[in-house]
This record gives C-alpha cells, sequence and structure tokens, in this order.
C-alpha cells in the first residue's frame, strides 16, 4: 500500500524553490506559520510539563511529515527539539536541507513517506500540518503515523474541514479571487471533515485531546485560533 499522491509531489516539486521566499507561492504558509508554531509550542510545553525557556522543547523528538521546505522543522529545531523532517518530494528535501544548513541547524531530513520511513526510534510529536488533504489513502496514512508515535505521543493535524463554507473560502477565494494560492492547490473532494479525522485516529489508538478553527483575520493581517471549526481547523491527539 501507498500513501504518496504522484500528482500532489508533482505540483508541490514544480514550486519547491520558492518555499523560503516570503512573498512567493507559499506566502499564506509563512502567514500561516507563528500562529502554528505558538499552538504547538504551548500543547507540548503543557502536554509534557516542559520549562518555558529559550529551548523549551529540548530532548523532544519531533517527527515533521510532509515537511516541504523546512518551515514548521525549523522554528522546532531552534526551540531545542530533535527533528525528523520527511517528505516525499525530492525537491523539497534538497531545498530543506541547504535552508537548515546555511542556518546551522541539525535535522535529519529524509525523502519518504511514514509507511517506507526505516527507522527505528518512535516519536513523541508528529506534526501532520496541511498534509492529510494531499495524500493518496488517509486511512492507511494515519495508520503509518501511528505506527511511528510513542505511547501518550502527540500528534497534530491541521487540515481544512469539507463544508460549502470551505470551498468558498479555500478554493475560490484564496486561489481564483486573491491569488493567495495556486491555483489546483486543494481539491474540495480532499478535505476532511473533523469527524472523520477523529473516527480513523480513534482506529489507531489516537484520542482527541482538543481541536480549534484557525481564522484569517483580513482587518489584522493574521491568524487567530478560534472555535470555528468550518474550514481551517487543528487538532491535537494523544496515542493511548
Amino acid at each position: 500500500m501507498n500513501s504518496i499522491n504522484k500528482k500532489e509531489i508533482q505540483k508541490f516539486s514544480k514550486i519547491a524553490s520558492e518555499w523560503w521566499n516570503p512573498e512567493g507561492k507559499f506566502k499564506p504558509l509563512h502567514k500561516f506559520n507563528p500562529i502554528r508554531i505558538k499552538y504547538i509550542k504551548e500543547n507540548i510545553i503543557n502536554n509534557f510539563k516542559l520549562k518555558n525557556n529559550s529551548k523549551p522543547l529540548s530532548g523532544v523528538n519531533i517527527l515533521d511529515i510532509g515537511c516541504g521546505g523546512g518551515l514548521l522543522s525549523e522554528p522546532m529545531s531552534r526551540m531545542g527539539a530533535n527533528v525528523t523532517g520527511i517528505d516525499a518530494s525530492e525537491k523539497n528535501i534538497k531545498v530543506a536541507k541547504l535552508h537548515s544548513k546555511q542556518n546551522k541547524l541539525k535535522i535529519n531530513y529524509l525523502c519518504s513517506s511514514p509507511e517506507k520511513l526505516n527507522i527505528k526510534k518512535k516519536f513523541d510529536v508528529i506534526l501532520n500540518m496541511e498534509i492529510v488533504e494531499h495524500v493518496e489513502d488517509l486511512d492507511f496514512f494515519l495508520k503509518s503515523c501511528s505506527n511511528l508515535l510513542k505511547k501518550n505521543g502527540l500528534m497534530f493535524v491541521a487540515t481544512i474541514n469539507k463544508t460549502l463554507k470551505s470551498y468558498v473560502f479555500a478554493i475560490v477565494g484564496a486561489e481564483y479571487i486573491l491569488r493567495w494560492l495556486p491555483i489546483g492547490t486543494h481539491e474540495w473532494e480532499k478535505f476532511v471533515k473533523p469527524e472523520e479525522l477523529k473516527n480513523i485516529l480513534m482506529k489507531y489508538n489516537l484520542y482527541i485531546d482538543k481541536m480549534n478553527g484557525m481564522n484569517f483575520n483580513i482587518l489584522k493581517d493574521e491568524w487567530n485560533i478560534s472555535t470555528n471549526l468550518s474550514v481551517n481547523y487543528i487538532g491535537k491527539f494523544i496515542k493511548n
């Protein structure tokens, strides 16, 4: 079995050189990043009762799945975490390796998918951020992810809800009107309802701890955590 969607990999490989350009094709992710980092950091600190100092994630083993050019892997590494970043696109991994080397960061980047990851250790934290809506077989993908997570480990999943509002905002608005994203970035059919995500993860011993919406404030030009799950949302799951 395979969780890699070749069409999706080709799509992102074509624009791999843009990952670290805050005004390029990944501009929305650069805007999105501060709130993702804050949410992940605070939840890891609270869950594992860590000290909130300059290196709050010291000693935490994190697997960043679908890491792209390393937009999340790098800040996690700077906060002291031991980071492994995987992506099925070789071009993405090359960009990530080069950028981390330039910034003198030790991140273990590998061109792989979760089911093919040949690594003995299990992780304290798995990040599945904006990836589940791009995989080939969601159930198999999440099962493979669960196999890589320690007991009592955390998995963060951020994705887009399958609603009429998400079609209007995430596709029509973001891709066609505002041109925040290249046309064709998302397919509404592959969006995932929160209940569907929870039900699949429960099969693999991952239980919801909290779920929040992520909403864009046009006036402030920034993302906020909210209770509204109708478009973007993020869930924190704990493995029992």
